[in-house]
């Protein structure tokens, strides 16, 4: 005797054996509207992306045409200012004699000889200072912030060498170097090292100690500890003192010029002063500023091709 199921054959198989019919049309539908869905998110993700890029390069070209307005109506009110006699050009200058001065000094050459050369050894001069204000800014303020003992020891030294008047310094600096490129460089390595020091010695105060503590939980020494975690953690400091370091450096090329020196703009705005060319003053004084712009610019590249890290800016902001 036999037993067999009661259970209809269709149920069997769908107890045991393969599944229905309609459970397969079922996954079939989930999965078409899934999707679906995600093809939907994708194209509303486009869409805002596209919206964001819309609004960003908006703001890019507003920020431009009210930096264009600004520089038109500050120019063209000096220039009209000067042309009514409101004020004496003579002590002024206009933008129209600015120009012109610009203009023959790089078609005809300066009294110290072409423009380029003076642009050439003014720059020359920052970039040294600037190089090794940083690099000795850099090593000491790591160095006195990972060792608190040097730097309670050391804290009254710097805090009075950072209040000596850099003027002072640059006429020390002249007659110690005489007219060379070090006198000049020398001032600009002054004025560079204290800001990046206090920026790079903040900037390792500021490490999460979390952070460090979980690395040495980990197994990280001291010289890991130092290169891995809390260099790349005060990076944002340290570059952000660059963008003021590097304008400061040409200020200290220019002041280290002005105690004396044979080239350099800032030997060609001390000339252009004592003859009562204001347009002259002016002249050089633009020509540093598109030296610094362009110097900028270089440190904005350089900062962030090593800080990739950072969030990127959506809204479209330009940095000052």
């Amino acid at each position: 005797m036999s037993v067999r199921s009661t259970l209809p054959r269709s149920d069997v198989s769908a107890q045991g054996g393969a599944p229905p019919f309609g459970s397969v049309g079922m996954q079939d539908g989930a999965t078409q509207g899934l999707a679906s869905r995600t093809a939907e998110i994708a194209a509303l993700d486009a869409d805002l992306s596209a919206r964001r890029a819309q609004v960003a390069q908006r703001r890019r070209l507003i920020i431009y045409a009210l930096r264009l307005a600004f520089t038109v109506l500050w120019l063209g009110s000096w220039e009209l200012s000067t042309r009514l006699n409101w004020v004496d050009p003579f002590f002024v200058g206009q933008p129209s004699g600015v120009v012109q001065r610009l203009w023959t000094w790089i078609t005809e050459g300066t009294a110290l000889g072409p423009l380029w050369l003076q642009a050439v050894v003014t720059m020359q001069e920052a970039v040294v200072g600037f190089l090794i204000g940083a690099a000795l800014g850099v090593v000491f303020g790591i160095l006195l912030g990972r060792i608190e003992v040097m730097a309670e020891v050391l804290s009254p030294f710097i805090k009075g060498a950072n209040a000596i008047p850099r003027v002072v310094l640059g006429s020390l600096f002249a007659v110690m170097f005489g007219l060379s490129l070090w006198g000049k460089a020398a001032t600009a390595v002054v004025l560079v090292f204290f800001v990046v020091f206090f920026n790079a010695f903040q900037g390792v105060r500021e490490v999460d100690r979390n952070l460090i503590a979980n690395a040495r939980i980990l197994g990280a020494d001291n010289r890991r500890l130092t290169t891995e975690i809390i260099i790349p953690s005060a990076m944002t400091w340290i570059l952000a003192s660059l963008h003021i370091s590097f304008g400061l450096a040409i200020v200290g090329a220019v002041v280290g010029e002005l105690f004396g020196a044979t080239a350099g703009l800032g030997q060609l705005i001390y000339n252009a002063g004592h003859t009562f060319d204001v347009n002259g003053v002016f002249a050089g004084m633009f020509v540093l500023a598109v030296l610094a712009l362009i110097a900028e610019g270089l440190i904005s590249a350089l900062e962030n091709r090593l800080v990739k890290w950072r969030p990127s800016r959506v809204s479209g902001e330009i940095p000052i």
